[in-house]
């Protein structure tokens, strides 16, 4: 076995990413390199270890036997490593590093966008990346350090700190939209409406959910417009095309103002709070904790 140099870190860094990712293109974007450099590097490691790591094809990218047993040992040094240099953070007065999130749209609105100008000025050594969207992802293979979801949508295995308390959702319509058609009474009077209707991260509907515990209501509702994101939505109640359902703190503004009027008050429906979750029972993870206790903060 040839001795271990200091380019080897970074070279197993690399291979990592790639057993990760299972792409040598993903690996380069998440690194900041080229796909040939990273093609470099692991020439350079098998040649030095004298082992072939990852097998390769036009399609895909797999570790080889000998590259799956280094990679799940390499697994457990990275964590120390990444322990061990979180530790430092009592040492220093700010975190210094990246973080990279991934968060659905409603909650990069609601949580990150309120929170950040405050953060930046706290903490100007930490850079944060945010991909927002809907769909779920995993985080670990995505390159991701931590997520934002809906409490009940967090994957077992992950650590969940609750952000907010529990969610309250509702039903909207413009006041023009209830002087045209009439205000619902009850649950069932929503079928004869136009509804917008929610389209889940994986394309499936959403059934509108109302009411709590044993009398709750699930609704296959239908209408003229269904959309994977609140903002299309709430606009179009807005314009008066139908009733939407969303959190009643994405639309706060506009109940206070007027421009939106909750129908079927005694049938809003409590959800799971907005958690963040990362994969490690340590947040190792530059700026996490701090980002977590800015949005608690706003005491949602």
């Amino acid at each position: 076995m040839p001795a271990f140099t200091r380019s080897d870190l970074a070279d197993l860094n690399v291979f990592m990413t790639i057993v990760r990712r299972r792409s040598f293109r993903q690996a380069a974007l998440e690194l900041g390199l080229t796909t040939s450099a990273l093609s470099h590097s692991m020439k350079n490691l098998e040649l030095r270890l004298g082992v072939k790591l990852l097998n390769r094809t036009s399609r895909s990218v797999v570790p080889s036997l000998a590259g799956s047993a280094l990679a799940e040992r390499l697994e457990q040094g990275f964590q120390t490593i990444a322990e061990a240099l979180a530790e430092l953070d009592t040492h220093r007065d700010a975190p210094v590093g990246r973080l990279r999130l991934n968060v659905p749209r409603d909650a990069s609105r609601l949580l990150l966008g309120p929170v950040l100008p405050g953060f930046f000025a706290r903490y100007p050594d930490l850079q944060l990346e945010v991909a927002v969207e809907n769909r779920m992802v995993d985080i670990v293979a995505d390159g991701f350090d931590a997520g934002i979801r809906f409490g009940g949508t967090v994957p077992r295995d992950m650590i969940a700190m609750p952000l907010t308390g529990e969610l309250r959702w509702i039903v909207v319509a413009s006041p023009d939209y209830l002087r045209r058609h009439g205000r619902p009474q009850a649950p069932g009077d929503l079928l004869q409406h136009p509804c917008m209707r929610i389209r889940l991260g994986d394309n499936s509907p959403y059934q509108w959910e109302l009411g709590n515990g044993p009398q709750a209501i699930h609704l296959n509702v239908s209408g003229p417009l269904g959309a994977n994101e609140t903002d299309t939505l709430v606009e179009a109640a807005l314009n008066g095309l139908g009733l939407a359902y969303c959190l009643e703190l994405y639309v706060a503004a506009e109940l206070r103002s007027g421009r939106l009027e909750q129908v079927l008050p005694d049938w809003s429906s409590m959800g799971p709070p907005f958690c963040m979750y990362y994969p490690s029972r340590r947040q190792s993870q530059p700026g996490l904790r701090q980002l977590i206790e800015s949005i608690r903060a706003l005491g949602l």
